[in-house]
């Protein structure tokens, strides 16, 4: 008869799991006040009663969001932004790494060092308006894609990923007749999956939660993105705040719903993507 022993759990177990069920519980309760919020009404949220639970289930707020021709109008607006720009964004960030990631490369250190130091330093705002304003790009949607296309943050991520590919591999596939384009689309890229998992995730929020450039660079509101619009409504004072275009009512709960209707799309992209996210951005293995 075998006996087992019972494993022992240590204090500081104990002690490390409730903090960090306490910190987890302190980042979710913000996202769940105003999911809670959002189905409840204006007079409920202002009684100072609304802690864990709605006084009622009430969609109205949602209805009256996704009716807004603004704001669905707004929301094209990020999902063009969000998937071209990532789109080339990964394009160019993965071509630019991977001439980057060969030792052969004439000059590499010096343009790693070049990339390097647009990092630490750079023009200022004013010069960057002016040279968007200069390239006709003012007003249009693709000032918010074009100017920001290479992260040199997650370039660096992806060609020192690439550089731990075995130089092998690349020199079995010369010699079955593949040039450097075959070699980068049928030997690397299946091997960065987690890579580029991680920094198209990465792209994607960062095209998605922008809102800063486009309050610089588009004067016209039909091009206007949706965080753009929830800045306009949530940063409102009054309690029904008035939506210029229309002349409608936006409640206080209606402002929670277009929260959460902005963060949704980025929260659902994630479980598709977090399989690859865990390996991390640096792994240092060959996955096959």
């Amino acid at each position: 008869m075998v006996v087992r022993k019972k494993r022992k759990i240590s204090a500081f177990t104990i002690v490390n799991t409730v903090l960090l069920a306490l910190v987890t519980l302190l980042m979710l309760y913000p996202f769940w006040y105003i999911i809670i919020g959002s189905v409840s009404s204006t007079n409920y949220i202002y009684s100072g009663k609304m802690l864990l639970l709605p006084d009622q289930i009430n969609l109205d707020a949602y209805v009256t969001m996704l009716s807004n021709k603004r704001v669905v109008q707004s929301f094209f607006n990020s999902l063009f932004v969000t998937l071209t720009g990532t789109f080339l964004s990964m394009v160019l960030t993965f071509m630019g790494a991977y001439v980057l990631s060969k030792k052969y490369l004439p000059y590499r250190s010096f343009l790693t060092l070049f990339l390097v130091f647009t990092m630490l330093f750079e023009g200022g705002m004013i010069p960057f308006y002016l040279l968007v304003n200069k390239l006709g790009m003012t007003d249009t949607i693709w000032s918010l894609i074009i100017p920001g296309c290479i992260s040199t943050y997650n370039l660096i991520i992806m060609r020192n990923f690439l550089m731990t590919i075995p130089i092998e591999l690349e020199e079995a596939a010369e010699i079955d007749g593949a040039g450097q384009l075959g070699i980068m689309l049928k030997v690397y890229l299946p091997l960065a999956k987690s890579v580029m998992a991680t920094v198209t995730l990465f792209y994607a929020v960062s095209y998605w939660n922008s809102f800063f450039w486009a309050t610089i660079f588009l004067n016209d509101s039909k091009y206007w993105t949706l965080q753009v619009i929830l800045r306009e409504l949530v940063l409102m004072a009054n309690a029904a705040a008035i939506d210029s275009a229309n002349g409608t009512m936006i409640t206080e709960n209606a402002k929670m719903a277009l929260i959460i209707i902005t963060s949704l799309p980025i929260i659902m992209v994630y479980p598709f993507l977090q399989k690859y996210f865990v390996k991390g951005m640096l792994v240092g293995s060959v996955k096959g």
